[in-house]
């Protein structure tokens, strides 16, 4: 256990062969992961993680804030737009979509995140395999799921996953996602020919990757 600001936060322990040094990240579930690196000792690793104790506090205000309940009035991302979640005749919509009934007892939060979901599932694969044929790439299955730490990943098989948050970035920004991993069909690594063909393939990569960093912690 490790207190931080009054708290006190469990320390799940990660080690990694691949790890280079010691990262510790706020969970949800008020849980710090500590990922240490193979062979490195993890009594470092809880030295270092308590060293964080300050940017713990403020990781964990911010995740208090995102997973507070939703309710009309809300302003949540949806395809690259915040909109307040509105009732209108009893239904609960964002934007231009229906999310569904709305009821006192009703959880907004899950009827909104189900209504993207079900966008992601419906949209995202067809975007990724549309895009695969335009540049003459060969892909296998394509999955929408819901990941806590990455945008999408590429199997050594071909196999795709895109996460379901997609559905509320700008459309570039999600392409470019999709572009990254299909650049990965070709390259499995981000060695320098891994950029120069995602250059190629997504010329304003390096403008969504910005957009990316400057709003990612607002999905996750």
């Amino acid at each position: 256990m490790l207190s931080v600001a009054g708290r006190s936060f469990a320390v799940e322990v990660v080690r990694r062969r691949g790890a280079r040094r010691y990262v510790v990240r706020v969970t949800p579930e008020a849980t710090l992961r500590l990922t240490v690196p193979h062979g490195a000792p993890i009594a470092a690793g809880l030295s270092f993680a308590a060293a964080q104790s300050s940017w713990i506090e403020r990781e964990w205000l911010r995740l208090s804030k995102q997973l507070a309940p939703w309710t009309v009035g809300t302003i949540c991302w949806y395809r690259g737009e915040r909109l307040a979640i509105r009732l209108t005749d009893g239904r609960v919509c964002l934007g231009q979509d229906d999310a569904g009934p709305w009821s006192p007892s009703a959880d907004i939060r899950a009827a909104v995140t189900a209504r993207m979901r079900a966008v992601a599932a419906a949209e995202l694969p067809a975007r990724c395999r549309e895009l695969a044929e335009s540049a003459g790439i060969r892909i296998g299955r394509v999955s929408v799921r819901d990941q806590r730490s990455r945008w999408g990943a590429c199997s050594s098989r071909g196999t795709i996953t895109l996460n379901w948050r997609l559905a509320q970035v700008p459309p570039g920004v999600r392409d470019y996602i999709i572009w990254h991993e299909l650049a990965h069909i070709t390259v499995p690594n981000h060695s320098r020919r891994f950029w120069r063909l995602v250059e190629t393939l997504c010329p304003a990569w390096r403008e969504h990757e910005h957009w990316l960093k400057a709003h990612e912690r607002e999905f996750f």
